[in-house]
């Protein structure tokens, strides 16, 4: 099993996610809402006349477990709908190997279900 972590903008979340569906097939996703910044170091923003820097951006940290088969389909699809087309700040996506991925209600493993 592959787990697919990515952190892409708060407001791609929905994107990503279908797209993730549509392409692949795989449907189960864990969300949580993250803030943070990267080589962009944040925004600068005026209100009131005053300006205001924000060192932290909002964003979306997710995380998909799938079969080995699977994996590179499901990164091509969140990088291509995680993308914003602004200069940065659209987030990275990274894997890892994982073990003993169980399910909690029925205690039988995730390679035991997705195959019927």
């Amino acid at each position: 099993m592959i787990k697919v972590e990515a952190v892409v903008l708060r407001e791609r979340v929905e994107t990503v996610i279908d797209a993730v569906e549509e392409e692949t097939g795989h449907v189960g996703v864990t969300v949580v809402e993250a803030i943070g910044h990267g080589r962009q170091r944040g925004i600068t923003h005026e209100y009131r006349g005053r300006v205001f820097e924000s060192r932290f951006l909002p964003k979306a940290f997710l995380t998909f477990v799938v079969g080995d088969g699977l994996a590179e389909d499901v990164v091509a699809a969140v990088v291509d709908a995680a993308r914003s087309g602004n200069e940065s700040g659209d987030g990275i996506v990274w894997t890892s190997a994982v073990e003993h991925v169980t399910h909690n209600r029925t205690g039988r493993r995730l390679e035991e279900v997705e195959d019927g």
